[in-house]
């Protein structure tokens, strides 16, 4: 593994991304609706003005998301600690960026989740170039607008294939 834990969440180092990209419907989960690109009402600067009392203010479903560290990746790496909120221009491609970089950080965790098989050694090798490769990988805009038509379809593919190591026999766990 890195050194650095590309799946642990600082929001200190993000743009409040998933706060601006993700949309919530109001119910048990989230007091109001809250449309894709649109800042939350509860957003000021890159800080939730209701951060410490999520839970009481009606919106768990802030206080259980966890982009895996999307969001700090995205505005540190791709943007050098660029922000919509100085230049709103940024806006759409951040956000195009953090959903990219969302499904990176998606495979990442399925792929160490993967370590745990007894895959053959051929496709254990291919799983840790893959997660090496997404891991150590310093990715530009343009690389994650192309990873969900090229690297991200082949890892899926892959999985595809090492799904017969999920099997259990009927007889397990008697």
């Amino acid at each position: 593994m890195p050194q650095t834990d590309r799946l642990k969440t600082d929001c200190s180092k993000c743009a409040a991304l998933c706060c601006v990209m993700l949309a919530f419907d109001k119910g048990k989960d989230f007091a109001f609706n809250k449309n894709p690109g649109e800042p939350c009402r509860n957003l000021s600067g890159h800080s939730c003005t209701i951060h410490d009392k999520l839970t009481q203010e009606g919106f768990p479903g802030c206080v259980a998301y966890d982009c895996l560290g999307s969001g700090n990746r995205v505005v540190q790496e791709v943007f050098e600690s660029q922000s919509w909120q100085n230049d709103p221009r940024l806006m759409p491609v951040m956000m195009e960026a953090f959903s990219a970089m969302r499904e990176v950080h998606k495979r990442i965790d399925l792929l160490r989740a993967a370590e745990a098989l007894s895959l053959a050694p051929r496709d254990d090798e291919k799983r840790r170039d893959f997660l090496d490769h997404l891991e150590q990988h310093r990715w530009s805009a343009p690389e994650l607008n192309e990873f969900e038509v090229g690297l991200a379809l082949e890892i899926d593919i892959f999985f595809h294939g090492i799904s017969k190591y999920l099997s259990v026999s009927p007889s397990a766990g008697r």
